[in-house]
């Protein structure tokens, strides 16, 4: 017997399957899909097998050395899935299966991850005839109800039980522990309004559909409901949210409903409960899973229906590293695979998602109005440049009056800022040098807490010093605002409990669920925080957000800088007023007067929808065009541009009907010593580009001095 073996390294120069032969003793254990051990030059290497056959056109093929699982990894949907996703995003085979799984499962020599085991013991001989201690006797009545885990008799007496255990009455038995620990709690269920129910009335084929309700409207309710009919008809159902903070709060949701039915995939878990979580989607215990973008690849049979709630967000598609799948794609294939609906809910949909509902290739679903028939909140513009002179601090006077006002009542308040740290950058007032990243071309960020200046991007971290390096003056100046700076202002201007809710206070395990439910519990008067605050979260008790400064994604040079702020602005401002009390929001900004802001105010979708896409159409993005960026890096600068000027004129030779631009600097032209240069195309023919960045990646796939990534449709260029 002969196998095909796809190794686990991740080169387009090895991105093909290696026959090896099968040892007679492990034949019987062969099947495509599971993980293999075989040599590779002189490494011995991890890989799957992805063929079976009885003979090889080659000769001194060399044996497969171990099988590393019993069961397949990858059953013929996930292999099927792996060779659309290498064609789509032109990644390699080997990286696309990684991608789906754990890293307990992924092709990688030395990954192990021991399963985690709890010990029990069980009455199995007779005793009658036996004396028995006094302790001796209270085991085996414990026992005589059925099993009990090894700690509880212990705690009783640990002498006692080792004698049974040698008389033969009593034997332990071992039971794998998953290591995730739920909450039990129950929720009733609620009675859908007449909106919802004709939604979930709709939802009647494979479809794509979109669903677009505003904030409040109950979309998780319509979720639940669609879901309930799955598992009715015995199917299994995937629920993506665009945030880790998020998957708690569903998954409480979905548990108090659904119970032990409920999986969860996403990375603030640990690499145990992952494995864990995997396998039993996998073993068939879980049939609802829950999770961030990943969790598109669950290995879930029979799949009934796939949600992806905030369908907008770009978390979404995956930047960096390959392959750049978005998850968007990725249910659209799996949906067809299980001839299931596929639904794309938001309160801000994608312009490219709006438009397809507009022309009928998704089906659109409304929601309208709130489920407790509350109006939206009301939203007030501030206009900075007139406001800033009488501000305290970042704050101006409507805001520090509401904030009062709210405080006074017991009421919570939402506070937005679009960055972390406690300012922006630090430069001298002198000379103007400003402390920038050794390897990276960005400014370093301050964090006063460590009183350090960190990269956001590689991690560099240096301490701060009184005079500047450059002229040596005591010059410095912070400038720029970030959370930390904000905080201080808050508990310097009111008598009140701030929570801080940022990158840099949610690193710790567990911290977004903990921080979530301590101000759901009103341990905190103020929540404030970056994007993390802006979306799903639902708060009783909030009934004021205000927005520090609203004009930080418009200044972002990214097309979608717009669309991204209107998105940002409408989602924090639909987390107030959600519940009995009447709702207010405050934006601060030095652009009032721009249709992002104006048309947030007016809670108007539809009016920025149709301005926004007059711009889009007059510049050529999309809807109307597709994107692609061709990301050329390496170490050396001139020679990384003398190739990229040669990428380009050999594209406006053969591609027409293509827009070409560049090569220019990528935003940060430098990361981690490494030069980065852009060539952006805007084309209507995929296939006609795909074919030609493939001879592009084949060309240089062995040239060590220059590397080149294809991201198709990306996200923040």
């Amino acid at each position: 017997m002969v196998v095909g073996v796809l190794v686990e390294l991740s080169s387009k120069n090895i991105d093909k399957v290696f026959d090896y032969k099968v040892p007679d003793d492990l034949v019987s254990s062969i099947k495509i899909g599971i993980r293999v051990i075989v040599p590779f030059g002189r490494m011995e290497l991890e890989g799957f097998i992805l063929e079976i056959k009885e003979d090889s056109e080659l000769d001194n093929l060399k044996e497969i050395i171990d099988i590393k699982d019993r069961e397949i990894i990858l059953n013929d949907e996930l292999l099927e899935l792996g060779n659309y996703m290498r064609d789509v995003t032109l990644s390699t085979l080997i990286s696309c299966f990684q991608t789906m799984l754990p890293k307990a499962l992924k092709a990688k020599n030395g990954n192990v991850i021991n399963k985690k085991f709890d010990t029990y013991y069980i009455l199995v001989g007779d005793y009658s005839e036996i004396k028995l201690t006094e302790p001796q006797q209270e085991i085996i009545n414990l026992l005589k109800n059925g099993e009990v885990l090894r700690k509880n008799l212990v705690d009783i007496s640990l002498s006692s039980v080792n004698t049974l255990l040698k008389k033969g009455i009593i034997e332990e038995e071992k039971k794998e522990h998953y290591r995730l620990d739920y909450k039990d709690f129950k929720e009733d269920k609620h009675i859908l309004t007449s909106e919802q129910q004709s939604v979930v009335d709709s939802v009647c084929d494979n479809s794509t559909y979109l669903l677009y309700g505003v904030t409040g409207s109950g979309k998780t309710e319509v979720y639940m409901e669609l879901i309930e009919k799955c598992i009715n008809d015995g199917k299994t159902s995937i629920v993506l949210v665009p945030e880790i903070s998020l998957t708690p709060q569903m998954v409480n949701r979905f548990r108090a409903r659904f119970g032990d039915r409920i999986a969860a995939l996403h990375s603030a878990l640990s690499d145990g409960e992952k494995y864990d979580e995997w396998r039993r989607i996998y073993r068939g215990e879980a049939s609802i899973v829950i999770g961030a973008r990943s969790a598109i690849f669950a290995p879930l049979n029979n799949i009934g229906i796939i949600i992806i709630d905030e369908e907008h967000s770009d978390s979404y598609k995956q930047s960096d590293p390959n392959p750049r799948y978005d998850a968007i794609d990725i249910a659209k294939w799996r949906s067809k695979y299980h001839n299931c609906p596929l639904i794309l809910g938001s309160a801000t949909p994608t312009l490219e998602s709006f438009a397809r509902a507009n022309k009928g290739v998704y089906k659109l679903l409304t929601l309208p109005h709130r489920v407790n028939g509350k109006k939206l909140p009301e939203v007030i513009i501030v206009d900075m440049n007139k406001e800033i002179r009488k501000s305290k601090g970042h704050f101006s006077p409507i805001l520090v009056e509401s904030i009062e006002k709210r405080l006074s009542l017991s009421e919570q308040v939402i506070l937005l800022l679009n960055r972390r740290g406690y300012a922006s950058f630090v430069s001298c007032k002198n000379c103007g040098y400003t402390f920038k990243c050794p390897n990276c071309d960005i400014t370093l960020t301050y964090h006063k807490s460590s009183n350090t200046l960190r990269c956001h991007y590689c991690g560099h971290g240096e301490k701060v010093f009184t005079k500047c390096p450059e002229c040596g003056e005591e010059s410095l100046n912070d400038l720029g605002v970030g959370t930390q700076r904000i905080e201080e202002e808050l508990t310097n201007m009111f008598d009140c409990r701030v929570l801080r809710m940022d990158f840099d206070t949610t690193s710790g395990k567990g911290k977004h669920e903990e921080m979530i439910n301590s101000f759901r519990n009103h341990e905190y008067d103020i929540l404030l925080g970056t994007q993390i605050v802006a979306k799903g979260l639902d708060f009783d008790n909030v009934t004021l957000v205000g927005v520090i400064n609203a004009d930080t994604s418009l200044n972002i040079p990214d097309f979608r800088s717009s669309e991204n702020t209107f998105s940002l602005l409408s989602q924090v401002a639909g987390r107030s007023g959600r519940s009995s009390r009447e709702g207010q929001v405050i934006i601060q900004t030095y652009n009032p007067d721009h249709y992002a802001i104006s048309y947030t105010k007016m809670h108007d979708y539809l009016g920025f929808y149709k301005q926004e896409m007059m711009i889009r159409r007059s510049l050529k993005y999309p809807p109307y065009y597709y994107l692609c960026n061709i990301k050329i890096s390496g170490k050396n600068s001139d020679y990384i541009y003398g190739e990229a000027l040669k990428i380009k004129r050999s594209m406006e030779r053969n591609l027409h009907n293509t827009i070409i631009l560049g090569p220019s600097a990528n935003t940060i032209f430098k990361l981690n010593n490494v030069y980065r240069y852009n060539i952006i195309l805007k084309y209507k023919d995929v296939n006609v580009i795909r074919n030609y960045l493939i001879k592009i990646v084949d060309h240089y796939k062995a040239n060590s001095k220059i590397k080149i990534d294809i991201d198709f449709n990306p996200r923040g260029i």
